[in-house]
């Protein structure tokens, strides 16, 4: 009797849980993992034979409408079935000379609780039988070949919402080196944003769950743009200076809008408290699912203009002076009106390229030099005891020149990883750049790299670059960890951008979100900005004339 108890409860548990009912967001997640995968790797689809976006329209309704895992899964086997038989070819040799880098690379969601075995085979069989690509991979691969109708989307429309989440989603599963290196899996950001795109009421609440999902990126070469109506940044108005966050307080380094600074008597070293009365830290812990960054010295870059801005004129600002709080109203200008040059960097002043300083001490701007005067820059300073190359910038592709200056030989300084057009997802080791030649005149005094979170993508690819001439001292703070270059992807309404290659040490260090380690650190404090003092500038110089 007890058998038989046992026997009907487990049938009567079996039949339960099949036919048990799945969420919307279960059906849309694992139909996102097969149109993606499709994309890349069926023949037809891969070949562009067919419309797949339009295809996706198409199903969703039908998908929408399944109640249980075996209608849904069912419903994915005929859409694969639909697009025709793929021909069995003979296993794929992959030339030798090709090296993995497979730390973003798994199939295994092939086995998801919602498939058929029937409909998990059929994937495999997919993957192994997969397109094959006749491209090769070029620096400027946007990977996004198959998504630029997506101006044409109506964000409006459900549908369009949940297109452009797959396209989106699946770019990056496929073309992203660094998706190892998230703080967050990259299949939890996509559950977690399904909702809230198909349930957005408005383009805005659209482009804001956008923009929630890029930032789990964790790569500072992604922008955090404005969407809606403040697209282009019209209708907003910012505070006349720029600064740094320092100790959970904003103090101000730069000023951007002369006579507005005057008039409300701001001064580089004022430190800011609050903003309409939320302090700076609420500020900040308010944009920390809306901005993407490698580290938290980028994230607190890239937060000071979010700080300074505001859509209303007329700004509650709170400063701390001499011990005392001293909150005033302040009037902010709108980017585009007449003090718009002001704003502008280096508009007014333009910066030195390159000078000798006391003690012969030579300093290079790197983010004012240019190819064109590298000539004079080394005639001007080849006789100096040092060289301070100040990169706490963006350079002007003045890498080759100053390297092949300062090396005796020619050094390899990093690797790439790119993907393997042939096999959607994986990525593969190429051998990355070198440096200088044989160079008997090349630069004998000590180099020095000053660095920090403004230094980005090329300023650290560049930096690792001088490394290479064995005299080099990296001197400042954590660079801002995203090295590789930029990919630009415009969709309607909405700009965002990601890093495209791996770039990593010839010994295979990773710089992504790490950065440029500095051997001597330094980070301006409140009272030398305060003083008027560049003390990373400064530990620069004694350390040339101390060496330590």
């Amino acid at each position: 009797m007890k058998k038989i108890i046992l026997f009907l409860f487990i049938v009567f548990s079996q039949s339960t849980f099949s036919a048990a009912k799945i969420t919307e967001t279960e059906k849309l997640f694992a139909t996102c993992k097969v149109w993606g995968f499709l994309k890349y790797y069926h023949p037809k689809i891969a070949g562009a034979e067919a419309n797949w976006d339009k295809q996706l329209l198409e199903k969703l309704p039908k998908i929408e409408k399944a109640q249980t895992k075996e209608e849904f899964s069912l419903i994915l086997e005929n859409w694969i079935d639909d697009l025709g038989p793929i021909p069995e070819i003979a296993p794929i040799a992959v030339p030798k000379d090709v090296k993995f880098f497979d730390k973003n690379f798994d199939l295994s969601w092939f086995n998801n609780k919602l498939f058929s075995k029937k409909l998990s085979k059929k994937l495999k069989f997919i993957e192994e039988n997969r397109f094959q690509s006749s491209e090769e991979f070029e620096y400027g691969f946007d990977g996004l070949k198959y998504v630029k109708n997506y101006f044409d989307l109506d964000y409006t429309t459900k549908g369009s919402r949940v297109l452009m989440l797959f396209g989106y989603w699946n770019l990056i599963e496929y073309y992203f080196p660094y998706k190892y290196v998230m703080d967050q899996k990259w299949d939890l950001s996509l559950e977690q944003s399904l909702p809230l795109i198909a349930d957005a009421k408005s383009e805005a609440d659209f482009y804001l769950a956008l923009k929630k999902l890029t930032s789990k990126l964790n790569d500072s070469h992604v922008n955090t743009p404005i969407y809606g109506t403040k697209a282009a940044g019209r209708g907003l108005n910012y505070f006349p200076a720029t600064g740094k966050i320092i100790e959970e307080k904003l103090v101000i380094t730069e000023i951007l809008g002369d006579s507005l600074a005057e008039a409300a008597n701001i001064k580089i070293g004022d430190v800011i408290t609050k903003i309409n009365d939320k302090t700076v830290k609420e500020i900040i812990e308010e944009n920390r699912d809306l901005i993407c960054a490698s580290n938290e010295a980028s994230f607190l870059d890239k937060v000071v203009p979010i700080i300074l801005r505001s859509e209303s004129e007329n700004v509650a600002v709170e400063f701390l002076k001499d011990g005392k709080y001293e909150t005033k109203t302040m009037f902010w200008s709108d980017y585009h009106d007449s003090h718009r040059n002001e704003f502008k960097k280096g508009a007014i002043k333009p910066k030195e390229k390159f000078k000798v300083l006391d003690n012969n001490i030579g300093y290079v701007d790197m983010g004012a030099i240019k190819p064109r005067h590298i000539p004079d820059m080394i005639n001007a300073l080849k006789s100096t005891k040092a060289i301070v190359f100040d990169m706490r910038n963006y350079p002007n592709d003045t890498w080759k020149q100053i390297s092949d200056f300062l090396n005796a030989e020619e050094k390899k300084f990093c690797d790439y990883t790119e993907p393997y057009l042939k096999y959607p997802g994986r990525y593969q080791w190429v051998d990355g750049r070198k440096c200088g030649f044989d160079n008997k005149d090349h630069y004998k005094g000590k180099v020095i790299v000053l660095l920090n979170e403004d230094s980005i993508s090329q300023s650290e690819w560049t930096a690792m670059c001088f490394q290479t001439a064995g005299n080099t001292t990296i001197i400042g703070s954590q660079t801002a960890g995203t090295d590789g270059n930029a990919i630009d992807i415009d969709f309607k309404g909405y700009h965002t951008r990601y890093t495209g290659l791996g770039v990593y040490y010839p010994d295979g260090r990773e710089t992504q979100r790490i950065g440029i380690v500095p051997d001597i650190e330094v980070k301006p404090t409140i009272k030398g900005i305060q003083e008027g003092k560049d003390e990373v500038l400064d530990r620069a110089l004694l350390f040339v004339e101390t060496g330590r």
